[in-house]
């Protein structure tokens, strides 16, 4: 199959973006983890919260980096589309919709990338262009 440079290059700049939800989520929840101050975050699954956060910064920080660099790309959206669909549906249960917003729309874009995968210029293909 041909590949299309224009899609190749619009799946380059969603990874890139949609990882970069690190920076502004994973990252504040990753410098909470190992912060002086008793962990207070939402326990969706019963695991308690330091759990809950591990796999919150798991998926937003270690999740995002693979689906910037391409590797294992949809297997690295399960748990962020996981994680959002917590969000929307369990931190931002009450809220109203302009808080699940946000939320929503990052598992839509993982859901896009699971689908499509991490296209031409993801390490997932370096094998395959050798």
């Amino acid at each position: 199959m041909r590949r299309n440079p224009g899609r190749e290059i619009g799946l380059l700049i969603v990874r890139l973006m949609a990882g970069g939800m690190m920076l502004t989520h994973g990252i504040p929840k990753l410098l909470r983890f190992f912060g002086d101050e008793p962990i207070k975050f939402a326990d969706p699954f019963g695991l308690g919260p330091v759990v809950s956060l591990g796999l919150a910064v798991f998926a937003e920080v270690l999740c995002s980096v693979l689906i910037m660099i391409g590797f294992k790309t949809r297997l690295a959206t399960i748990p962020l589309m996981i994680t959002m669909l917590t969000a929307a549906f369990y931190a931002h249960w009450n809220d109203p919709f302009g808080k699940k917003e946000l939320p929503l729309l990052f598992f839509t874009v993982f859901l896009a990338i699971m689908i499509f995968g991490g296209g031409k210029y993801a390490l997932d293909n370096l094998k395959k262009r050798r």
